[in-house]
């Protein structure tokens, strides 16, 4: 009897584990072709405990991705969500991903103020209840639940209703059927309608920046890429620093944490609304401003503001954010986020690393014999420079200078750093340099010079190049 007991809870075991991994013979059992979309709110606050609370579950259009890649072993993301079938107890489908919300807890705000975010979560549309799981990722890099509902597809409370497209959806390029490409919606925000043949022109120019830049550049028949037109009434967006106030259908504003560079939308339900029109994976917002900025938020959402001199680096550095889950490896300009900390956890994120253990360093492959871990470089020297910097980019801000003296003062650290990051012993190596993740201590990039790290025209860092190709992977098979 004992026997027979093992036997059959080992048969469900690799029955669940098989469940997972042969998802091409599964999904058409498993799912419809349409795509569900579970809303929901993430509240936290002083005196509040992080909270979830469903908002509603409706269509989200057809199910752009992989049907044969539904499990997600990329280990990236703060947070990540398993759709568990209710018969089986087995996972049928994982993201990971990372969210605002995730990133205001780490601001001071977050002491003063409780505050409330849209979040989603999107996957096939099962044909069975399922039960989804928010796990959230702790100090130790372990995910727990901290939240859990239960949802059937049949149930009067889930809306099968699909949404009537709002804007024109148009194809910059499309490579193959959705399934089994990477699938870039590019969104437009703060266009008027005598304004589209601008955003036409503006999607066409960045994503051609992308597409000429390893390693899309050479994965580029991997992707396809289409826009929504979503024509607003006034140009432009909100600057709320610059006292100038938009309503636009996606409310893309600059000053997120009181950052006056971060670019992001909080309107994440109006975000995916508009999106649900076009397959997509991956969403790209270009801002109709010339004021510099942008953000990257891994699996949510990237902007770029279109008119700065440094707009094509902006787009691919933030839209790095947002796909491959790189994290900023700059470390003296100013954040909205709390720093210093005298320890730090070993980052989730690919490109940086805390080097607990520089054995066990995750890019280790990569380090030729002979460079030291830690690397060192003249970081004294660069810091010292970058202050200077930081005071003249503060005095033009405190001024409202034009976009153009703060351009022009970028073209001056982007010549200096270019020669100072190159010439050292080091340049070029893989390696593990101190400073990097917004910290000056105790955070480590794997190379001097990065995409990453400053607006210099030296590519992705080898390890984020093995990243972004990481990623193409889990939606082409």
């Amino acid at each position: 009897m004992k026997l027979s007991r093992v036997a059959a809870i080992t048969s469900l075991v690799a029955a669940t584990l098989g469940l997972a991994r042969s998802s091409a013979d599964s999904f058409d059992k498993l799912f419809e072709s349409g795509t569900m979309r579970v809303d929901y709110f993430h509240t936290g606050g002083p005196g509040v405990a992080e909270a979830i609370a469903l908002d509603r579950v409706v269509a989200d259009g057809p199910w752009p991705g992989s049907r044969t890649r539904l499990v997600d072993e990329t280990n990236l993301g703060k947070y990540f969500f398993e759709v568990i079938d209710r018969a089986t107890n087995g996972t049928i489908f994982s993201r990971g991903f990372a969210s605002i919300y995730g990133e205001w807890e780490t601001t001071d705000e977050i002491r003063h103020a409780a505050r409330t975010f849209h979040e989603s979560l999107r996957f096939p549309w099962p044909k069975i209840p399922v039960q989804v799981i928010l796990k959230k990722r702790d100090r130790d890099n372990s995910f727990r639940e901290i939240w859990s509902t239960v949802v059937d597809p049949r149930s009067r409370f889930v809306n099968r209703a699909v949404a009537k497209p709002e804007g024109t959806v148009w194809t910059l390029f499309e490579s193959g059927p959705a399934a089994t490409k990477v699938d870039l919606l590019v969104l437009g925000d703060g266009y008027t309608a005598s304004e589209l043949p601008k955003f036409h022109r503006d999607a066409q120019r960045l994503i051609g920046a992308l597409f000429a830049l390893e390693p899309y550049k050479s994965r580029k028949s991997d992707f396809n890429v289409r826009a929504i037109d979503l024509p607003t009434p006034e140009s432009g967006v909100t600057r709320s620093r610059a006292q100038i106030f938009r309503r636009t259908r996606l409310s893309a504003e600059f000053n997120i944490f009181d950052l006056e560079r971060y670019l992001l939308t909080y309107d994440n339900r109006a975000l995916r609304d508009v999106a649900s029109a076009a397959p997509y994976e991956f969403i790209e917002i270009l801002v109709n401003e010339a004021h510099y900025g942008g953000g990257g938020i891994y699996n949510f959402q990237a902007t770029a503001s279109v008119d700065s001199q440094y707009s094509a680096y902006v787009f691919i550095h933030e839209f790095g954010h947002h796909f491959a889950g790189l994290a900023d490896e700059y470390y003296t300009s100013e954040v909205a986020y709390e720093t210093g900390a005298p320890e730090h956890p070993e980052p989730w994120e690919p490109n940086v690393t805390a080097l607990h253990d520089p054995q066990a360093l995750k890019w280790r492959d990569l380090v030729e014999p002979g460079t030291p871990l830690p690397t060192p470089w003249d970081k004294a020297e660069f810091e010292a420079h970058s202050r200077e910097y930081q005071a003249k980019r503060r005095a033009l801000l405190a001024r409202n200078a034009p976009q153009a003296e703060l351009d022009a003062l970028f073209k001056q650290a982007e010549e200096w750093e270019t020669k100072f990051l190159s010439s050292m012993r080091y340049s070029g190596k893989v390696g593990a340099f101190e400073g990097a993740s917004y910290e000056a201590k105790g955070l480590y990039r794997s190379q001097a010079d990065c995409t990453m790290f400053t607006r210099d025209r030296v590519g992705f860092c080898r390890v984020c190049r093995r990243a972004i190709e990481r990623v193409v992977e889990e939606y082409v098979k």
